[in-house]
């Protein structure tokens, strides 16, 4: 029962950045990785990166080397700092919790507790 709302979405000229926070309510945050995933119109939802209990991050292959997940537990909030934007990033980016404390992989079925999304515009 963990509520999420993301923010920092916008329109970002390509090469810009943008750094995304999510907010959670509960008390049992820090026991369970949490997750980021965006969606652009007419397509499924996509892995964009995770971060387990301990810190250690995973990334897909579109946002390896350009994004960066962290987790402040002391204030229940995660985030996703955006560098080096491209058009192809533009969609709509939610953040969910992981389904159980140790991670099961980047299937968004292994997520829940979704936010309501923040719009990423990334210009030409």
């Amino acid at each position: 029962q963990v509520q999420l709302i993301e923010s920092g979405g916008g329109l970002v000229q390509a090469g810009g950045s943008l750094r995304l926070s999510c907010a959670a309510s509960g008390r049992t945050f820090s026991n369970y990785p949490m997750g980021w995933f965006r969606q652009a119109p007419g397509k499924q939802r996509e892995f964009v990166a995770a971060i387990r209990r301990s810190g250690i991050s995973s990334y897909a292959d579109s946002a390896k080397g350009r994004f960066t997940i962290s987790r402040d537990n002391a204030k229940n909030t995660v985030y996703l700092q955006m560098n080096s934007l491209k058009p192809e990033d533009t969609a709509v980016y939610y953040c969910a919790a992981h389904r159980t404390p140790d991670y099961r992989g980047s299937a968004p079925e292994n997520f829940a507790s979704w936010g309501q999304g923040t719009q990423v515009t990334v210009s030409s």
